[in-house]
């Protein structure tokens, strides 16, 4: 008796010196699936799971500072969402000691960005290739953890478990990137970080920040003031679509002062994201001519335009002209260390140039052919001046048209023909084609969604894009960088509706970008999205419920007196329930088994409900005939 009584303190003492902060929790304990987006190259999943208490400590090894921060941040979050502070300590020989160890090893066998994370018995170990490998780890053992971890307020009741894994993870492409269009509607500061911060969440690395455009100059340029105290601001706003009569009336407008922008910069530095800057030109001119006309061709100021569109007002080929520009560069330039500028070069109209004989002249002074190639010689020249500060420029897949200038990186929108046409000519591409990666598309029916451009770019879409395209030889494929999804903001006027559109497509484009080939499986994807909703929802993010909207066809087929309606949504679920008297349907309501024929005029209520929940509104439709062309 005695013998085993020691025995038992013996293993007690053992254990407590093992874990000290985390207990080995039977497999039974611990029966989650494991939902990590994006998915990683290799995971292996162990029996049991380690739990995260007071006691345990984040360990950072040999003096790294970049490794204690990203140890901090880790803690910073869990304090928020457990209440419980875990202290942060040095570990001298880089030993797990039974807590969290963050570190960096160059020679970690992964390529540049990739880590290791262990969660066995001995504790847990996340170890980088370099520290955004590291930053990615930590965001990885986030995933590991419950929803609640995103919360940013106490969750009471919580186990903070971690399933025993050992994970090896890098990334597929270099260039993971959204951008965000602050000219159209203008965003605050504080919802750009956040911003930055879903970025990193979801283990991009790319921020596209569109700062200027016909309706809105963002960034102060002390050389320049008159480009926000003018350009900044536009008299009143369309209403409605493109087209539209409708005006609000309200002056609208704002800027970012370049002490902002170092703050926006160094934040998402610290998130291992950088900020690529884009300035337009020679096009999409009109609130910088309206600022200083002289840099324009007519000579004539125009507004700041208040409605969507592509508008006539373009740079002029002048030498004033570019000294304008090259100074507006120089400080943009100072303020964004990334190694590319992106100097837009879309949507040039050439009506200006061809109506001025200052411009034809110019043409036929340097033996160009056309305004195209005069558009060429204008971004070459722009290029040269670029590159002499040590940087890249890239631009729309425009700049292709009339020559590309030779060292520029082409954003391939108009399709990836654009793309491919420039990876041939070996020049860097990144990938952003309007069908797949436009996030002001519509990702719903439009009858259940807020206004949007145009376009149907569901979830599943933009998880079946592959950024390279098949027809390029393997020499060509490496010049493919990566993708991004751009966020136009014509239709988002406030950051909920920024939010909407971009979330949960974020999380598709993520494992477009990170996952290997071969690793991508839609069904699993599919699998995971309620757990990283409900991430979102501890964020406190406005995500799109488009998968789980009910929709329907109605058709009037011959030899039937009702009306046959069909009821769909997006992931296929079949656990669909509905009401044909008025009431809200619950799960105690008729379950979805196939057509239904009804009578025209009946009320017909329709929704998803999972675990007693509705995923999304209740559709509410009043039966009718389809018109001619519906059907």
């Amino acid at each position: 008796m005695r013998n085993h009584f020691l025995q038992l303190l013996i293993w007690a003492v053992l254990f407590t010196s093992i874990s000290c902060s985390t207990s080995v929790m039977k497999q039974e304990e611990y029966n989650s699936p494991i939902s990590i987006i994006p998915e990683p190259v290799s995971l292996e999943q162990g029996k049991g799971a380690l739990i995260i208490n007071e006691n345990t400590k984040l360990l950072f090894a040999n003096e790294d500072e970049e490794a204690k921060k990203i140890a901090k941040s880790f803690s910073d979050q869990f304090s928020l969402a457990s209440g419980i502070t875990l202290s942060i300590e040095e570990s001298a020989e880089g030993n797990v000691e039974g807590g969290i160890l963050f570190s960096v090893n160059e020679n970690l066998d992964v390529p540049a960005e990739g880590y290791e994370l262990i969660v066995d018995d001995k504790g847990i170990s996340i170890v980088g290739k370099d520290n955004a490998g590291l930053f990615y780890g930590m965001q990885t053992l986030k995933q590991l953890l419950p929803p609640a971890i995103e919360s940013t307020e106490k969750v009471e009741g919580e186990k903070w478990l971690v399933p025993l894994v050992s994970i090896q993870d890098y990334p597929r492409y270099k260039w993971r990137g959204l951008h965000l269009d602050v000219s159209r509607h203008f965003s605050s500061v504080d919802f750009v970080k956040e911003y930055i911060d879903n970025m990193a969440m979801h283990k991009l690395n790319t921020f596209h920040w569109h700062l200027t455009d016909d309706q809105g100059w963002r960034i102060e340029i002390k050389k320049y003031p008159k480009l926000t105290e003018i350009g900044a601001y536009r008299d009143e706003t369309l209403v409605g679509h493109a087209g539209s009569t409708e005006f609000d009336g309200k002056r609208y407008g704002g800027f970012y002062t370049q002490e902002e922008i170092k703050e926006v910069v160094a934040y998402a530095k610290e998130r291992h994201i950088t900020v690529v800057p884009e300035i337009e030109l020679p096009g999409h001119a009109t609130a910088a001519v309206a600022s200083y006309p002289e840099v324009g061709v007519t000579g004539n100021r125009p507004k700041v335009v208040t409605e969507w569109g592509v508008f006539l007002d373009i740079y002029g080929v002048e030498d004033e002209t570019f000294e304008f520009l090259q100074n507006v560069l120089v400080e943009v330039m100072e303020l964004f260390p990334s190694k590319y500028i992106h100097i837009g070069g879309d949507e040039a109209w050439k009506d200006q140039w061809k109506a001025s004989s200052k411009v034809q002249e110019k043409i036929k002074e340097l033996g160009l052919k056309d305004e195209h190639e005069l558009q060429s010689w204008f971004i070459t020249r722009i290029e040269k001046f670029v590159n002499s500060k040590g940087r890249q420029i890239i631009g729309w897949d425009e700049i292709l048209e009339g020559g590309l200038a030779p060292n520029a990186a082409v954003m391939s929108w108009r399709g990836e023909e654009g793309g491919i046409a420039a990876a041939k000519e070996k020049h860097y591409v990144v990938m952003t084609p309007g069908g797949y990666v436009y996030f002001d598309h519509y990702q719903g029916d439009p009858k259940f969604e807020p206004l949007q451009i145009s376009g149907y770019t569901t979830l599943e879409k933009v998880y079946s894009y592959d950024p390279t395209p098949e027809v390029l030889s393997e020499e060509e494929k490496k010049y493919i960088l990566g993708a991004q999804a751009n966020v136009w903001s014509e239709y988002l006027p406030t950051s909920e509706m920024i939010e909407y559109v971009v979330f949960p497509r974020v999380a598709a484009l993520s494992e477009v970008l990170w996952t290997p080939l071969d690793n991508k499986d839609w069904e699993a994807f599919r699998k995971k999205i309620p757990n990283q909703l409900k991430r979102y929802e501890y964020r406190g993010i406005n995500y799109a419920k488009s998968i789980y909207y009910v929709t329907y066809d109605i058709e009037d087929k011959d030899g039937t007196e009702k009306l046959v309606v069909t009821l769909k949504n997006q992931f296929g679920l079949s656990n669909m329930y509905y009401t044909t008297d008025g009431s809200e349907p619950t799960k105690e309501s008729s379950l979805y088994e196939g057509p239904l024929y009804l009578d025209e005029g009946t009320t017909l209520k329709a929704v998803v409900i999972q675990d007693e929940e509705p995923m999304a509104k209740v559709t509410e439709i009043t039966v009718e005939k389809p018109k001619e062309e519906e059907k």
